[in-house]
């Protein structure tokens, strides 16, 4: 079953093999790292966008043809109703600013408005396009108006959607069209509407398996970019435009966010004394130990060499030791001599007098993290009690089981 789904996801979904964990993300949005969802939003709406600001001119034209086919009373009704789509592609269209606090959100509303329109186009002509179908020309572009909830169901697979997401956006379009057709007398019918509900579910099917392909390959892609190949942490460039985000964030919803600047002791030696393999070795195992202890919804960034940065968001100081008392319990790891790895940490808090940028959290906790150094290392060095507003964090603080027996 294993190399089932590998072989689905290098050969069918993306050239990348797919576990559980990827298919699960595939299948609903939950769980998707803030970069991932930054990216798939700056998609979605620039896709709308786009296709919003094609509709804009062609709606309008499309009016020529029910001049030329229609009667001039219904022809003047029907351009009606397209200037009014166009003026809301020409609202989707225009360029405004996006959510900084939810944009993946702002997209989907965008989405949403942009599906809406060609099944409301359907809805207020169809009874107009009943009363006056006599020719036969007249009764194929009526028909061609019919078939626009289902060109909509079809054009969800250009963006880059979850199934769940595919299968709830597609749930007003076919709701509205089956409104449609009993608001204007309708009976439904297997004979006579089956195909057409055949043709959206087919529709919907291909557009759920491309916005999963579409997910799974932007997923790739982002991690591939974004994440330190060695480590799995995030590269400095990444992790600075995460920090510099979870920072306005933390800004506007007054929540803290505190960060740990970690150094390993002596890293130098170890390549120096066993080779650049052992000491890549001791920064990979690092690595894990920290995501392991660390949230989901934290960041671990490799800042460069030996050196990371963890990013707590919503964490005030008084948590902070929870998580470097885990740690401790299971250590960083250990050396080729086999000796416990060490580390000496700096913390910062976006709650100190001046904390309003990230760059100042990063120059702080990089200062305590030199005095950690200078202190004896394997230790932590918290912000000053009066400016953490908090009680019972020493100032300076082993950071391993071993210091804290020295120290006892």
């Amino acid at each position: 079953m294993k190399r089932f789904w590998q072989s689905f996801g290098e050969h069918i979904l993306a050239p990348t093999e797919l576990n559980g964990r990827q298919l699960i993300e595939m299948l609903t949005p939950a769980g998707r790292s803030i970069h991932l969802r930054r990216h798939a939003a700056s998609v979605i709406i620039a896709r709308v966008r786009l296709i919003a600001a094609l509709f804009a001119i062609l709606v309008p034209l499309f009016g020529m043809v029910d001049l030329l086919v229609f009667p001039i009373e219904l022809a003047v009704k029907l351009i009606a109703l397209r200037f009014a789509a166009a003026g809301i592609f020409v609202a989707l269209a225009w360029p405004h600013d996006v959510s900084a606090a939810h944009p993946y959100r702002h997209g989907i509303a965008l989405l949403v408005c942009l599906l809406l329109v060609p099944p409301l186009f359907h809805f207020f002509s169809s009874g107009w396009l009943q009363a006056h179908t006599h020719t036969p020309m007249q009764q194929f572009i009526a028909l061609l108006y019919g078939y626009l909830p289902m060109i909509v169901l079809g054009g969800l697979a250009i963006f880059p959607l979850t199934a769940i997401e595919s299968l709830l956006l597609s749930l007003p379009v076919i709701l509205t069209s089956l409104f449609t057709l009993l608001f204007h007398g309708q009976t439904l019918g297997l004979v006579e509407h089956g195909g057409a509900l055949w043709f959206m579910i087919m529709m919907l099917g291909v557009a759920m398996f491309s916005g999963m392909s579409q997910c799974h390959y932007m997923a790739t892609l982002v991690n591939k970019a974004m994440h330190d190949p060695l480590t799995g942490a995030y590269t400095r460039q990444s992790g600075e435009e995460a920090l510099s985000l979870l920072m306005r964030l933390s800004a506007l919803s007054g929540n803290p966010l505190t960060l740990a600047f970690i150094d390993l002791d002596r890293f130098k030696a170890i390549n120096d004394t066993y080779g650049h393999e052992a000491g890549d070795f001791c920064l990979k195992t690092l690595a894990e130990r920290l995501q392991t202890t660390l949230r989901r919804s934290d960041l671990l960034i490799r800042w460069g060499g030996e050196e990371f940065v963890a990013v707590l968001p919503d964490t005030p100081i008084e948590r902070a030791p929870i998580l470097f008392e885990r740690l401790r319990q299971q250590g960083f790891g250990t050396r080729p001599d086999g000796s416990p790895l060490t580390a000496s940490i700096g913390v910062a808090h976006s709650h100190e007098p001046g904390g309003n940028a990230w760059e100042m959290l990063i120059h702080r906790a990089d200062e305590r993290m030199y005095q950690a150094k200078s202190g004896g290392r394997d230790r932590i060095v918290w912000p000053n009690p009066a400016s953490a507003q908090t009680e019972g964090l020493d100032h300076i603080q082993p950071s391993t089981p071993a210091a804290n027996a020295a120290g006892a």
